[in-house]
């Protein structure tokens, strides 16, 4: 079974140390283990709890009062908020709970009924961004390992696959043509996945060549394809510093106008340059395609 720092902990439900630490002291409510050594440690079991504890505090329940209830009461009062689907709050954090438990039943159950509920477009801004966001950044910081946010990842990949196969792309008049790709050393596809739905649904036609291109076949690519626009998605919290000179290398190949969207887009700062779009949300995207 896994052990968990309190530091782990912090970052993987959200709330500060010295706040689990008062929940400790002054309710008792989920003390950490010991190692022979004294070392403090919470296991698989008291994050799960943990986790309910923070779902139901979220959602107006006084800590006072959860300290009070039973492992079952805070269990089922947790089971009947999970089909509370436009609660984004309790689905990241059920979410988070069945990627560390690699419960891929449960963690698409919640992704088919939050998309159903609330709409593919909706739910990936308030809810499936975020948590992906979330999960690279506990990857970083080692609390989780790379292969939670794999299985996380592939899971959303394989729905948003079915979600642009569901499109009936509608006839549009002069449709525009895009090129669709991320360039060397970017792996994560979950943004630009979402750019092809959205592309599909506004009639536009799509050339979708997936990760990790090598800069040297953008010109050919572009000359045979002919796009009006590319665009790539920037996440990897390890390009950020080269941001710019990434998006540098993509434009002197290509020469046609550039789309960028992705979390670093919205963290780093981006050079001016002509032909040059960034997108920072979600809701740029969808202004930027619907405008065409």
């Amino acid at each position: 079974m896994k052990k968990f720092s309190i530091s782990d902990i912090e970052s993987l439900i959200g709330v500060k140390a010295h706040t689990i630490r008062a929940w400790e002291i002054r309710y008792n409510l989920v003390p950490p283990k010991r190692t022979p050594t004294n070392i403090r440690f919470y296991d698989e079991d008291d994050l799960k709890m943990l986790l309910n504890i923070v779902t139901l505090n979220e959602n107006g329940y006084k800590i006072s009062k959860i300290a009070g209830m039973s492992q079952k009461q805070i269990t089922d009062l947790v089971a009947q908020l999970k089909t509370d689907w436009n609660n984004d709050s309790v689905q990241m954090l059920n979410l988070s709970n069945a990627t560390i438990e690699y419960d891929e039943e449960t963690f698409s159950g919640i992704l088919a009924g939050c998309i159903k509920e609330m709409g593919l477009i909706n739910a990936m801004d308030v809810m499936l961004f975020p948590f992906m966001k979330r999960v690279g950044m506990l990857w970083q910081t080692g609390a989780i390992d790379p292969s939670h946010e794999h299985f996380a990842a592939n899971l959303i990949r394989d729905r948003l696959i079915v979600e642009i196969d569901q499109v009936e792309m509608p006839d549009k008049p002069d449709p525009k043509r895009f090129l669709l790709f991320l360039p060397e050393t970017e792996m994560h596809e979950t943004g630009l996945l979402f750019a092809r739905y959205l592309l599909k649904k506004c009639g536009q036609h799509t050339l979708y060549l997936g990760s990790e291109i090598p800069y040297q076949d953008l010109k050919k690519v572009a000359e045979s394809y002919k796009p009006d626009y590319c665009f790539i998605v920037l996440t990897s919290l390890n390009l950020g510093k080269n941001i710019n000179k990434i998006i540098g290398k993509v434009m002197d190949n290509l020469k046609v106008p550039l789309l960028v969207a992705g979390s670093l887009i919205s963290e780093f700062d981006i050079l001016v340059k002509d032909q040059l779009t960034p997108l920072k949300n979600v809701c740029d995207m969808v202004e930027f395609l619907e405008d065409l």
